[in-house]
C-alpha cells in the first residue's frame, strides 16, 4: 500500500479526517505501508516554505511511523521516471504525478483522498 503524502499526514495527526475504507485498511496490521521518497521530499519542501506544519519535524515523524506502524521506505527508480511518458496530464502536481507512477509501475495500491488520482489507471483506494 504506497501512501499519498496527504493520507501519510492524516494517518499521523489527523486521523479523523481519513476515510472509513482508508482508516481500516491502516488499521489492518496484515498490510504493508510504503512511504516514497517523493511525499518526503514534497513534504521537506513544503515544510520549508511555511505552506505546510507537521506534529513534529520531518525526519522524527517518518522514524517514528517506520517504528510504530513497520513503515517502509521507497527510493525513486529511473523506472518511475520513465513511467511519467505513459500518464496522461489530468494531474498537474509533479510529485501526485510520481507517487501514481511509481504505484502503476510497481503494482502497488495507492492509497490517496484526492480525487484526480481516479482519472488513472492506477489501482486506488479512497
Amino acid at each position: 500500500m504506497l501512501l499519498d503524502t496527504q493520507i501519510f499526514i492524516w494517518w499521523d495527526s489527523r486521523p479523523e479526517n481519513l476515510s472509513v475504507t482508508a482508516l481500516a485498511t491502516l488499521t489492518d496490521t496484515s498490510n504493508i505501508f510504503v512511504l516514497s521518497v517523493v511525499s518526503i521530499w514534497e513534504m521537506q519542501i513544503k515544510n520549508q516554505l511555511g505552506k505546510l506544519s507537521l506534529s513534529r519535524p520531518l525526519n522524527e515523524l517518518v522514524e517514528s511511523q517506520q517504528l510504530v506502524n513497520s513503515l517502509e521506505i521507497m527510493p525513486i527508480q529511473a523506472a518511475h521516471i520513465f513511467a511519467l511518458a505513459g500518464l496522461p496530464t489530468y494531474h498537474k502536481a509533479p510529485f501526485d504525478r510520481l507517487l501514481i507512477a511509481q504505484a502503476i509501475a510497481e503494482n502497488m495500491v495507492l492509497i490517496s483522498a484526492d480525487r484526480l488520482f481516479s482519472s488513472y489507471s492506477v489501482n486506488l483506494l479512497q
